[in-house]
């Protein structure tokens, strides 16, 4: 038993220290590729963490584990059970803002949204409520419940909304409740808010409900034009709620007319004169249709009879027609702006035929140029990504190049494990191009000065004896041509034909642009480096392996030691290593070693 103890452990103790001298042997080859390639990069993996360190107490201050079973909250419904808070701790976590962003903040817009119902309650319904006889003792009651609900929308407005607004001082943005406060009281806003709720009401006990008293309601305009402000930067088809506006001021203005002619109808008299409205039929509507005639000059009213109607009238076609003329060109205006692209557009297509006719183009390469317009105006909304960026700062015309093409250029494998500002640098150099169905995007023989990335569409690459047999296609996300990024001096030349298999939209990197980018980036230029060469070595020209002149690289290959000194250093190892030649050849082993 002794015997086979004492193997056993000796078995143990020689297994270990062969996995010991393995373990050595591993990491001396290591420091020796090291110190032979400076670009390799360590890649020992990082220390685990023990699995006491994953017991990660709660914020309480106690584990998970550990929470007793009362603290969780359930509900049963049907077969299954699910865990809630208490509704009165969910009432105190969701509390107001302290302060509210006016230009990001959605709620706000929905805020508005309901303090401009309120004021078109007041502009649309204080007319009709004056002149019709629509509002009577039997529903006074029903029109000032809706009148207070609306006074009680602008007064949380000025007390809850309006004192939280944030605001720029200094390139600061104030977020103080008492700042806030203070520059709301100090605004225009403030006092346009006060004197649109004037206590006016109080009248009623004297004079009857007067819907005139509550015309100060209508003062809060500021707000209709903030929420239009709003609204319109959220919407990515602005265009239609500006048609829509502008529709709304001229229904408006037919609507106060209308209001006015059964005002002056009744001032004289209903059905006294043929001009006045004779009190049949719908009364909105019949003064509505006047109101249209006459604001439009369609024609065809009868002629007023009485010197107040003959003011009455002039009025009505002077304004008719300066409101009309204003409505008319408004239109023309938020027209103009929706389809100022397609104008655009347009006007570059005509000048390029024009152009082509001109210098009598043939009718095919006339007929791709017509195609390439329409698919890059359908497919981009404009010709050139670069002139809508123009405008904007460098920060926000990099963080736009994020957001549309980090995804695909971060998986090309040549900058994987390069700096991540070095990659943001380049994002900005790409450079769309819209391809063609069988358009060639390189021709083999030609110099590579860049690199190509698939945003959209196919292309095939060509090779074979007849140079037209497809070896492969490339989709969307797909590098090609990244060799020609990685070739010293003239570049390399293209080893085949790739063609567009449809249209295709392709990015492209420019050689001289990432050379530009890489001297910021030393590491990042290494380790391109470094991929350079064991990329050039497995993509080897054909001349190469006939002996021809291959490319030159990044990094040039170490040149062959010539066969003269190679016979004179083998002359002075057969002498025993005196001499010249000896003292070179033992000077040549010494940089070997240390090397």
């Amino acid at each position: 038993r002794v015997g086979s103890a004492t193997s056993l452990s000796s078995a143990v103790i020689n297994s270990r220290l062969q996995e010991l001298v393995r373990l050595f042997r591993d990491r001396t080859e290591k420091v020796k590729e090291k110190l032979i390639d400076s670009d390799v990069t360590s890649d020992e993996e990082s220390p685990v963490a023990s699995p006491a360190a994953a017991a990660v107490p709660a914020p309480g201050g106690e584990l998970e584990g550990d929470r007793p079973p009362g603290d969780e909250h359930c509900c049963e419904m049907l077969c299954c059970t699910f865990e809630h808070r208490p509704w009165l701790e969910r009432l105190k976590s969701s509390q107001f803002p302290s302060s509210i962003d006016p230009l990001t903040n959605l709620m706000y817009v929905l805020w508005l949204f309901f303090v401009v119902m309120a004021w078109n309650w007041n502009c649309w319904l204080i007319p009709v409520r004056w002149a019709f006889p629509y509002q009577t003792p039997a529903n006074i009651h029903y029109w000032l419940l809706v009148d207070y609900l609306c006074d009680l929308i602008y007064l949380l407005d000025i007390l809850v909304f309006q004192t939280r607004l944030q605001f720029v001082q200094g390139g600061d943005i104030i977020t103080d409740k008492k700042a806030m406060k203070e520059n709301y009281l100090r605004s225009q806003r403030f006092k346009m808010d006060v004197l649109c709720l004037l206590p006016l009401d109080f009248f009623y006990f004297k004079v009857g409900v007067n819907p005139l008293l509550r015309f100060p309601r209508c003062l809060k305009y500021m707000a209709f034009f903030e929420f239009n402000s709003r609204l319109e930067a959220i919407l990515t088809k602005a265009y239609i709620y500006r048609v829509i506006r502008t529709t709304a001021y001229l229904l408006y203005s037919l609507h106060v007319n209308s209001c006015l002619y059964y005002w002056a109808s009744a001032y004289e008299g209903l059905g006294s004169t043929t001009w006045v409205y004779d009190g049949e039929g719908n009364s909105y509507i019949r003064c509505y249709y006047w109101a249209v005639k006459t604001l439009i000059t369609i024609g065809g009213l009868p002629d007023p009879k009485t010197l107040f109607e003959i003011v009455f009238q002039l009025l009505n076609y002077f304004t008719g027609v300066f409101a009309f003329s204003v409505m008319i060109g408004q239109m023309r205006d938020v027209v103009g702006a929706a389809t100022a692209g397609q104008t655009y557009y347009r006007s570059c297509m005509d000048s390029t035929i024009k152009y082509m006719n001109f210098y009598k183009i043939p009718r095919t390469v006339q007929n791709r140029v017509k195609t390439w317009y329409e698919y890059t105006w359908h497919s981009q909304g404009m010709l050139d990504e670069s002139e809508l960026l123009v405008q904007l700062p460098d920060k926000m015309r990099l963080d736009i190049a994020i957001d549309v093409n980090y995804n695909i250029v971060s998986k090309v494998a040549l900058f994987q494990g390069c700096d991540r500002q070095m990659i943001f640098d380049m994002l900005k150099r790409l450079r769309s191009v819209v391809y063609l169905p069988n358009d060639y995007v390189c021709k083999k023989g030609e110099i590579g000065r860049e690199m190509y990335i698939i945003q959209a569409g196919q292309v095939q690459v060509l090779g074979g004896p007849d140079g037209k047999s497809v070896l492969v296609t490339l989709k969307a996300g797909s590098v090609f041509g990244e060799i020609s990024l990685l070739a010293a001096g003239g570049g390399n030349r293209r080893t085949a034909n790739v063609v567009a298999h449809g249209f295709a939209n392709l990015f492209i990197l420019e050689k001289k642009d990432l050379n530009e980018i890489l001297v910021h980036y030393p590491e990042s230029q290494k380790l391109l480096r470094k991929k350079a060469k064991k990329m050039l070595r497995s993509n080897s020209k054909p001349r190469d392996e006939k002996g021809g002149p291959g490319d030159a690289l990044i990094i040039p290959p170490r040149a062959e030691t010539p066969r003269l000194l190679k016979a004179a250093l083998a002359a002075a190892g057969r002498t025993g290593g005196r001499g010249a030649l000896g003292r070179l050849r033992w000077r040549l082993r010494e940089l070997r070693a240390m090397r």
